[in-house]
């Protein structure tokens, strides 16, 4: 049995299958329309989703599926004090598999850890979101024709924005990617993500505070929304947020293939204008997300149109990083050991030569 907490959980190959798999739902919708019958997911969304939650039910009802669940955690024994250990557990009595978005980073991997079904990371705080970059990759497939020999631009909350922290992981294992990293100074992308994604992987990038003048290079550039409540000063907002807004007239240098995403719900970042423009590809990521998660949950249950199949556990080399158990304790409140009952605080080393270490569940690191 598997579960998908990051999007590094998959090998490139198995990004591939799942690709495969969904241009095949696409061109032949009909073939996959009973592939899940007589199994359930369960959504169990802790916090307010509009596309994630339909998309994954969806997903499920065309694949002949059902679906149960709740939308939030005032609607579940969570409001009772109930441990997510325990929820999994009993959701595991009643379902195939999960689907969970959290606030709480590291609460999937809780949930996988004690289910007994696969367990999907539909989002945990501001950690990963997975199946948003399975949707993101389908688009620029679709869109690009490949997912290698790419610019692609990332541009605005680069510091707290997990979609383009698990979409940079994900196209750093594709040959040929460049990335260009637009922000202004206080939303920089992380430092961790540049040391252990991009130049542990020998991925040129540039940083820049330039939309207009970085959009001539890019093949793709995906838009997130500068937040407001990141900043210091209202002055120091209102001073940068123009800059990140997309128009018609700051695309007219753009390439004219270029492919323009953005994970949704968008405020101001993208003037309603460019949805008429040909490059505009966000809505077009709403309908791949739902074809990736089709392609997703067929996966993990070891299902395709022909029946049942054994899915494969990649094996585990036999040494990993090292440990350290109920040493450390995680000083991220927004991690999941922060409230979990008896949770062990496992860290595992990240750099030996200063001595820091990351949580098992939110990543944060720690001496």
């Amino acid at each position: 049995m598997r579960s998908l907490m990051n999007i590094t959980d998959l090998s490139v190959e198995e990004l591939q299958s799942l690709l495969d798999t969904a241009n095949d739902i696409i061109a032949e919708p009909r073939r996959f329309a009973h592939v899940c019958e007589g199994k359930k997911l369960a959504t169990l969304f802790f916090e307010p989703s509009t596309r994630t939650r339909l998309s994954f039910e969806a997903a499920m009802y065309e694949l002949g599926g059902q679906v149960i669940g709740f939308s939030s955690a005032n609607s579940s024994s969570a409001a009772k004090g109930e441990s997510v250990a325990d929820t999994a557990q009993v959701i595991s009595c009643y379902a195939d598999i999960i689907a969970m978005r959290h606030p709480l980073e590291g609460a999937p991997l809780v949930a996988a850890e004690n289910a007994s079904i696969p367990v999907i990371n539909a989002g945990d705080g501001g950690h990963n979101h997975p199946t948003q970059t399975l949707a993101d990759l389908l688009t620029i497939q679709r869109e690009k024709g490949r997912l290698h020999d790419l610019t692609v631009g990332v541009c605005g909350d680069l510091k707290y924005g997990r979609t383009v922290h698990s979409l940079i992981a994900a196209m750093s294992r594709y040959t040929g990617i460049k990335t260009v990293l637009i922000s202004p100074p206080e939303l920089r992308i992380p430092s961790y993500v540049k040391t252990d994604i991009l130049e542990a992987q020998g991925i040129p990038y540039m940083e820049t505070a330039d939309l207009e003048g970085a959009l001539p290079q890019l093949d793709v550039l995906y838009m997130t929304r500068v937040q407001r409540e990141r900043f210091a000063s209202e002055e120091e907002y209102l001073r940068l947020r123009n800059s990140y807004i997309l128009t018609t007239e700051k695309l007219r240098g753009a390439k004219a293939d270029l492919c323009i995403l953005h994970p949704l719900p968008r405020v101001n970042e993208i003037s309603v204008a460019v949805d008429k423009d040909p490059r505009a590809c966000y809505f077009k990521q709403v309908f791949n997300g739902k074809i990736m998660r089709m392609a997703l949950i067929m996966m993990l249950l070891g299902l395709d149109p022909e029946g049942e199949k054994p899915l494969p556990v990649p094996e585990k080399g036999a040494k990993g990083p090292k440990k350290l158990v109920n040493v450390l304790k995680c000083a991220n409140p927004r991690c999941i050991t922060s409230t979990e009952q008896e949770l062990e605080q496992v860290f595992f080393l990240s750099d030996e030569e200063k001595g820091t270490y990351r949580c098992k569940y939110c990543e944060a690191e720690t001496r």
